[in-house]
């Protein structure tokens, strides 16, 4: 999650998408270059430990777009595979 953020904050598109799983990786990805990712908070996480396939994690993104701050707030999905985790899909609220 963190390495995610870092990429999203400094523009690194092709790290997202490594990252993403192949079953919801969109073709491309249009960042905003007036977006500046600011901080990101861990909520909290379930499941996602040494031994797991399978991890939550909940967290609240702070950016600066257009002059303007904002939040994001997700519970993401990831997914272990050859040993990488791979973000599969945000969970409805």
């Amino acid at each position: 999650m963190r390495s995610r953020f870092s990429a999203f904050a400094v523009g690194d598109g092709a790290y997202l998408l490594q990252t993403w799983h192949p079953s919801t990786r969109p073709q491309h990805l249009d960042l905003d270059p007036e977006q500046r990712w600011t901080e990101l908070e861990i909520l909290g996480r379930t499941g996602g430990r040494m031994l797991e396939v399978e991890g939550i994690v909940e967290f609240r993104a702070h950016y600066r777009a257009h002059g303007r701050p904002g939040t994001l707030w997700e519970r993401s999905r990831f997914v272990r595979e050859g040993g990488c985790w791979l973000y599969l899909d945000a969970i409805p609220r």
